[in-house]
């Protein structure tokens, strides 16, 4: 691994900071974050502790308060003076970050940018739950969505829609909007179907609340969870199905829940089977 890292000092790097935990960063965020010249940040959604990563005398600019062209205006004239920036997100950029119209206007403006993955709120849930979302035999499927809000979905990707397939639902950005997303859940789930509710998952105040599905709404309510909040609903939740389940077969004798990659019955092009 290098020690070093080259930096553009005329480029926008968009950092993936991860669900709030500093370590779940990747080395790669750590290192820029540590020789980058400014730093935007969303400070709504990125604990402080983070910017403790950075250079004492580097320029932090928080942007909850900012527009889109704010943001924009400022990283374009930070680069143009030959400044390495980079633009904080939450989790991951690829969801739910409104990065696509930054890049496409940076692009607009001839300005280099490089985007940098980071840990999504629903892998820490999942390692917070100890579960795998894709349970051989269960579930092979995670769908990431939202339910309709301020921000429109598609009419293709309605919740209940996507329900139907009783996957491993990870549910972002709906806890003003619960009571309708639960009834939409409802329609294709078991009202005892249990569910995880997490709240600011990696936060030093994070909540984790695993409750039937019939109760979600309530919990939240009881709570009171306005935000910050992400829902997994799957049967990799459920103690008799997913978590460590040792299913039986049709005709009633039992089968261990595993993979075939690691099976000795099994071979691939890394090994031969044992028989």
């Amino acid at each position: 691994m290098k020690d070093t890292l080259d930096i553009m000092p005329s480029t926008v790097y968009i950092v993936g900071a991860g669900p709030g935990d500093p370590d779940l960063l990747t080395v790669k965020a750590q290192k820029l974050l540590a020789i980058a010249d400014v730093i935007l940040f969303a400070d709504s959604l990125i604990p402080e502790e983070i910017l403790h990563l950075c250079r004492d005398d580097a320029e932090i600019i928080p942007t909850a308060n900012k527009t889109l062209e704010e943001i924009i205006g400022l990283m374009v004239e930070r680069v143009r003076s030959h400044k390495s920036v980079v633009r904080l997100h939450s989790g991951d950029p690829s969801l739910y970050s409104a990065v696509h119209e930054q890049m496409q206007l940076l692009a607009e403006a001839n300005i280099p940018f490089e985007v940098i993955p980071g840990i999504s709120a629903f892998q820490a849930a999942a390692a917070k739950l100890k579960i795998e979302l894709t349970v051989p035999g269960l579930v092979q499927t995670i769908i990431l969505t939202r339910i309709s809000g301020r921000t429109e979905v598609p009419p293709t990707e309605e919740l209940a829609s996507l329900a139907a397939h009783q996957a491993s639902l990870c549910l972002y950005l709906s806890a003003r909007h619960i009571e309708n997303a639960q009834a939409k859940l409802l329609e294709h789930y078991p009202a005892e179907t249990p569910i995880a509710i997490c709240y600011r998952i990696g936060w030093l105040d994070e909540k984790i609340m695993v409750v039937p599905l019939k109760e979600m709404a309530d919990c939240t309510h009881k709570e009171n969870l306005i935000r910050t909040t992400l829902y997994l609903i799957s049967p990799a939740l459920s103690p008799a199905k997913g978590r460590w389940a040792t299913p039986r077969l049709s005709d009633g004798t039992l089968r261990e829940r595993r993979s075939r990659l690691y099976n000795p019955e099994h071979s691939h092009i890394f090994r031969s089977s044992h028989h």
